[in-house]
C-alpha cells in the first residue's frame, strides 16, 4: 500500500502488471495484480451479428483525447454498488498527470456534440490497460471499447488488459490468462515502442468492417 501515485511508480507499476485500485475506509491505497488476468487480444476480437447490429445503429461518433478530464470524471460519477467510486481525486489528478505526458488516454463518444460514453486507460508498449469506462446512453461505451479495439489492432497492439472479467468482454472473446503467461506476453509487448499522446483525434464511426464476425 502507498499513498504515492506518480507518474514513474504508475508507470512502473504498470510495466509489471500491477495497478492501483483504492478502496472504502482503506486509508492508503492498494495495488492488486489478479490472477488469473482477463485480457483481449486485438487480433481475435469476435463480435456476433447481433452485436454488430447494434453497434451499427448507435448514432455515435467517437474521438481519442479529446475530453479526458470528462471522461475520468464521468467515470468517477458512477457509483459502485456498495455506492461509492474508487476513482478518488488523488486518482483523478494522477491520471490526468499521465496523460498530459502521453501515457493515459481516452476514447470519446459523442451523440451530437454531447459526450454520452468513454472509456480510459493507459498505453506503454504495444499494451493497452484499461481503467474504467461509462455510458449515459445505451451503447455508447460498447462504440468507444470497439472504436479502441479497432485501432490498436490496426496499430499491432499485443493484448488489452481488461483486469477482471465482464459479461461484455467475456462475450466479444476475452481470454484468462494465468499470472505467469499475462507477464510473459506483457514483456513482449513492452519491447514495443510506446505511442504517446494525443492520439489521433479526428471523429470517426467504429471501424466495424475490420471486426470478425462470428
Amino acid at each position: 500500500m502507498t499513498a504515492d501515485l506518480s507518474p514513474e511508480r504508475l508507470l512502473v507499476a504498470y510495466a509489471n502488471g500491477i495497478f492501483p485500485w483504492p478502496t472504502s475506509g482503506v486509508p492508503m491505497i492498494p495495488w492488486f495484480c489478479t490472477n488469473p488476468r482477463t485480457v483481449l487480444v486485438p487480433a481475435q476480437i469476435t463480435v456476433s451479428r447481433s452485436l454488430r447490429k447494434d453497434l451499427r445503429r448507435a448514432p455515435f461518433t467517437t474521438t481519442f483525447d479529446q475530453a479526458f478530464p470528462e471522461v475520468i470524471a464521468a467515470c468517477a460519477s458512477m457509483p459502485r454498488r456498495e455506492g461509492s467510486t474508487w476513482i478518488t481525486p488523488a486518482m483523478i489528478a494522477a491520471y490526468t498527470r499521465l496523460h498530459e505526458l502521453g501515457f493515459a488516454h481516452s476514447v470519446e463518444a459523442w451523440n451530437g456534440d454531447r459526450l454520452v460514453g468513454g472509456l480510459y486507460g493507459v498505453s506503454l508498449g504495444a499494451a493497452f490497460f484499461g481503467e474504467s469506462m461509462f455510458h449515459l446512453e445505451s451503447d455508447a461505451s460498447k462504440v468507444a471499447l470497439h472504436r479502441l479495439l479497432d485501432t490498436v489492432r490496426a496499430w499491432g497492439f499485443h493484448l488489452v488488459d481488461c483486469q477482471m472479467m465482464t459479461s461484455h468482454v467475456r462475450r466479444i472473446g476475452a481470454l484468462e490468462w494465468e499470472l505467469d503467461h499475462f507477464q510473459e506476453r506483457l514483456e513482449a509487448a513492452l519491447a514495443e515502442e510506446t505511442r504517446r499522446g494525443p492520439w489521433p483525434a479526428d471523429p470517426a464511426p467504429v471501424d466495424r468492417e475490420i471486426l470478425v464476425q462470428t
